[in-house]
């Protein structure tokens, strides 16, 4: 299906638009971080080595500036000081993450580390008494060190380890905490890591290793789903999902559409066709194709492992919303006789012999793979709704990378014409999504980008002892979007 009839609706829309910029009774607002990316207090305590901590103490040349997160934001002691800002922007619900090598030092269940709880258990209690609610991802990218030796999401055995650690996760702060994010962005720790071998663990295997990567994190995410539903849910009634990063594809032409469609297929629909299809398993599409790229490359079977019966049964229907994380888009065609195609998922896609490209007339972010592209954020929300039929939607991150200052005049357009897409899916489309998450609260250590990039609502001063955080003009912005349940109908109202 050609999509391109979406964004034209959108811009004739925009045009008009102002009849109804209010968001559904009920929507939510809420702002996002993750434990490594702002906690600090890397050796704090009995905490266990990550393999981000591993990374960036052995190749720090691996981060554009040459920090870490040793530090960062400091939020393991300064966190009486983020909650103050999620009470100052109004948010109903603030996502952050959990460190497994914190909680879990060994990273196994045999050590549960007192003085990680406490921290936890301050957070969570700290937001409560506030009124804000919790919304909990489990991993966010900072694998214990000892599992990683072990093979990390390459060892099938990870499945369980990742339910154990679930079980512990859910026995200490399931009575308080109503919103669960299972695994954040199974694209970022399969795909770009085993595709570029630039981020942590620091692996460039690109034929097998992301897609056993893809079926290990499917099955541990199914297992926790199904811990949570059959031990906890009758108790607290709660909802637990996975949030996937999606990358808009676009045909560069009318030529390319089907090479599009595969490859919405590769970065959604292989993340999803399993949990949210009504048949479970890959997508039929991306199985045949990867299986004649097996054939290409050598092997004599698909590069996609497959799911037994068990599995997909295991897999399916293991979703209470879909977690969306969205923040950019591609040009897709088919790649000239003999050009070099880069890595998936940003530069380029090998094995489907798809190259990328960008719009002339799209606005770069500060990080290097990021433009501003609002316009395919409803495109993107229709694609799933037709795929895996009316599902509720939770925007589990959207956001913009700038450079340092107040005035980020980009980051409130980025997000007021985001936001006004999402409420024409709403309003004309009928899509049933139910919050929005800003990515992200603070400045914070941005991985490879390290310090330089800033995604936050807030300003985070990291030569300053306290790591003062200053509100941006966005932060502002939000803020009126929240006290209003509108969006302004200029930039700086009040």
């Amino acid at each position: 299906m050609n999509y391109s009839w979406i964004v034209v609706s959108s811009l004739l829309c925009s045009v008009a638009y102002g009849s109804n910029l209010t968001f559904p009774p009920g929507f939510k607002f809420g702002a996002a971080s993750a434990s490594y990316q702002v906690e600090g207090a890397w050796n704090v305590s009995d905490k266990g080595e990550s393999i981000w901590d591993r990374l960036v103490h052995t190749k720090p040349e691996a981060i554009m500036d040459l920090t870490n997160g040793d530090v960062t934001c400091d939020s393991y002691h300064l966190w009486e000081r983020d909650i103050e800002m999620a009470t100052e922007l109004g948010l109903h619900f603030y996502r952050f993450s959990l460190s497994w090598p914190r909680l879990m030092p060994t990273g196994f269940s045999n050590k549960i580390s007192e003085d990680g709880q406490k921290y936890y258990n301050n957070l969570i209690d700290g937001l409560l008494d506030k009124g804000i609610e919790p919304l909990v991802t489990i991993f966010h990218w900072d694998l214990p060190q000892s599992l990683q030796d072990l093979g990390g999401w390459m060892n099938p055995l990870i499945v369980d380890w990742f339910e154990d650690y679930a079980r512990v996760v859910f026995s200490l702060f399931a009575d308080r905490v109503k919103t669960w994010v299972s695994i954040n962005e199974p694209v970022s720790i399969c795909d770009y890591v085993y595709n570029t071998g630039g981020m942590a663990p620091p692996i460039f295997e690109p034929h097998v290793a992301p897609y056993v990567c893809t079926k290990h994190v499917l099955l541990a995410h199914a297992k926790a789903w199904r811990i949570y539903d059959e031990e906890f849910r009758p108790m607290y009634n709660g909802e637990i999902s996975l949030a996937i990063p999606l990358i808009w594809h676009e045909a560069l032409s009318a030529e390319h559409e089907e090479l599009a469609e595969l490859l919405r297929e590769n970065i959604a629909g292989r993340y999803s066709h399993p949990v949210y299809s009504k048949e479970g398993g890959w997508p039929p599409s991306l199985e045949k194709h990867l299986e004649e790229v097996g054939k290409r490359k050598g092997f004599n079977k698909s590069v996609l492992p497959p799911f037994t019966k068990e599995e997909i049964d295991l897999i399916r229907g293991t979703y209470d919303y879909y977690g969306m994380n969205f923040y950019t888009s591609r040009l897709v065609r088919k790649a000239r006789p003999g050009e070099s195609i880069g890595a998936w998922p940003m530069n380029g896609a090998p094995d489907f012999d798809a190259a990328f490209e960008k719009d002339p007339s799209w606005v770069a972010g500060y990080s290097s793979w990021f433009y501003v592209t609002p316009e395919y954020f409803r495109p993107q929300i229709m694609w799933l709704k037709e795929k895996y039929g009316d599902l509720k939607f939770l925007i589990t991150e959207n956001g913009i990378s700038t450079g340092p200052g107040l005035d980020d005049r980009m980051r409130v357009e980025y997000y007021r014409d985001h936001l006004k897409e999402l409420l024409l899916a709403i309003h004309e489309d009928g899509v049933n999504v139910v919050g929005f998450t800003a990515w992200t609260l603070m400045d914070n250590f941005e991985w490879n980008d390290g310090l330089g990039s800033k995604f936050g609502l807030y300003e985070v001063n990291f030569t300053s002892p306290q790591r003062t955080r200053t509100p941006r003009a966005s932060a502002h912005y939000y803020k009126s979007i929240i006290d209003t349940h509108s969006i302004p109908k200029t930039i700086y109202e009040n």
